[in-house]
């Protein structure tokens, strides 16, 4: 006898309007950070304040997608910010499609409690696809001689050149790369007061990266990105005052916070000397071969998954990883399994770095080798997750002639490579992707709501869902 999957008990309906509801997830947010943010804090002293519990990895796209399903990785199968997918043969990072996220929705249940219920995500994860009524996601446009031009994608498709005529275009080189900085978060601060004053959602949920950059550059400790926190947070006042004239409750979470780093950790290097990892050549460059590889890794922050392609080469793969300085945990079947992170997508093995140790996508032994794209901001081509992408390479001491050339041809619509990014991951000063050591820690995840005593205590990421329905009035 087989055990028929359960289906989400109805909700009951709700009696009157559910309470409007702006969710801003401000990532890197940490009880810490709230000292240089008044605003935000103002917000926490005269509603409530909690610690946020986070989940394994402890990334944007995994953590993102526990809190709308309620549910952990092992479950809704975001076991990353990319994976392996084994049936292309392929790794591939930062897809957008919601139909990768398994599992009862948020607004699948606000919508079963009370039907007509409106929502809009101006740039959480996972957008595109989703059953929601109003979208926002950054999209570049690829032309077909090879450009990649900032754009971002919306539903309905007017709101395109609603967005784009009153705020300009979608500024995607300051969203990610040398050059991310507030632009990118004021665009959607500036996005969500006008879907919120047009629109009138129900429920809005608002992803503000810019705390994400120079903690990742330069620490959480660094003075910049104390300013950092303190510019946001001025950003922000104006969208705080719009919810509170709208009658919005509004709850501010983040995903995870960062933790200053002072290594990193070449784990595929170390597979490809064991001869685990293999590589093709083009061109004089060389290229991950996952599909001809025993064994190689897919970096994402503080966190990889191993893929290993046959059982037998199991022990090997440990054995290649035993004394490599920087891990501390290697996951198998019941490691995984105790952390939630039992899914088809995951590695055969995880590894999780030291404190203060992260985890390169490096595979290539000599930089003469590396694949062009290695000095790009190239998200989607590379096979891990690269932090290096925040910097212009400090070595060249051409790399600003040389980005200006680019943006040069650029303006006149021609090819360009902004080949910039440095091949030394030594600048990183801070990280994310483990379990906090200290499930109070100032340096973890933080719940603010407008609403005196929403929570008693610590909250679990499991359980922001069914938070967000009882503010909603739908729980």
């Amino acid at each position: 006898m087989t055990d028929t999957p359960s289906k989400p008990a109805p909700a009951k309906k709700a009696a009157s309007k559910p309470t409007p509801l702006l969710v801003l997830d401000v990532v890197g947010l940490t009880p810490r950070l709230l000292d240089h943010m008044p605003h935000l804090k103002r917000l926490a002293r005269s509603g409530s304040h909690a610690s946020l519990g986070t989940v394994l990895p402890a990334v944007t796209c995994a953590a993102q997608s526990t809190f709308l399903t309620g549910t952990m990785p092992s479950e809704h199968g975001i076991v990353g910010n990319g994976w392996y997918f084994r049936e292309l043969g392929d790794v591939l990072l930062w897809r957008q499609h919601n139909g990768l996220v398994a599992g009862d929705k948020l607004w699948d249940a606000a919508r079963r409690a009370h039907p007509g219920y409106t929502v809009a995500n101006i740039c959480w994860w996972y957008a595109m696809g989703a059953d929601t009524d109003i979208t926002v996601t950054p999209r570049p446009v690829y032309y077909a001689d090879g450009r990649k031009e900032p754009d971002c994608y919306t539903r309905p498709p007017a709101l395109h050149d609603e967005l784009t005529e009153k705020f300009g275009t979608f500024p995607l080189f300051h969203f990610w790369g040398p050059g991310a900085d507030l632009a990118s978060s004021q665009w959607i601060i500036d996005a969500t007061r006008h879907v919120m004053s047009t629109r009138h959602p129900d429920l809005t949920l608002c992803y503000l990266p810019h705390l994400d950059y120079d903690l990742q550059r330069f620490g959480p400790d660094d003075p910049r990105s104390h300013r950092a926190a303190a510019e946001l947070d001025t950003a922000l006042a104006p969208l705080l005052d719009d919810a509170r004239a709208e009658g919005r409750t509004v709850v501010a979470l983040s995903e995870y916070g960062i933790t200053r780093v002072e290594r990193a950790v070449d784990i595929n290097r170390a597979l490809r000397r064991a001869g685990l990892l293999e590589v093709h050549t083009q061109d004089g460059m060389e290229y991950l071969d996952p599909m001809a590889s025993r064994a190689f890794a897919v970096a994402d922050h503080q966190i990889a998954h191993i893929y290993v392609r046959k059982p037998e080469d199991m022990d090997a793969t440990r054995a290649a990883l035993a004394d490599l300085p920087g891990i501390d945990q290697l996951l198998d079947d019941d490691g995984k399994k105790a952390h939630h992170l039992d899914h088809p997508r995951s590695g055969e093995l995880v590894a999780v770095a030291e404190p203060d140790a992260w985890f390169t996508y490096y595979y290539w032994l000599d930089d003469d080798r590396a694949p062009d794209f290695a000095q790009l901001v190239e998200i989607h081509r590379k096979p891990g997750y690269d932090p290096v992408e925040l910097f212009m390479d400090p070595h060249d001491p051409y790399v600003k002639v040389k980005a200006a050339g680019a943006l040069a041809r650029k303006k006149l619509g021609m090819r360009y490579r902004m080949a910039v990014v440095p091949l030394d991951p030594s600048p990183i000063r801070g990280s994310h992707g483990r379990l906090p050591a200290d499930t109070d820690s100032d340096d973890g995840p933080v719940l603010i709501s407008s609403t005196p005593h929403a929570f008693p205590g610590r909250v679990a990421a499991t359980a922001v869902k069914s938070l967000l329905l009882e503010l909603a009035g739908l729980g």
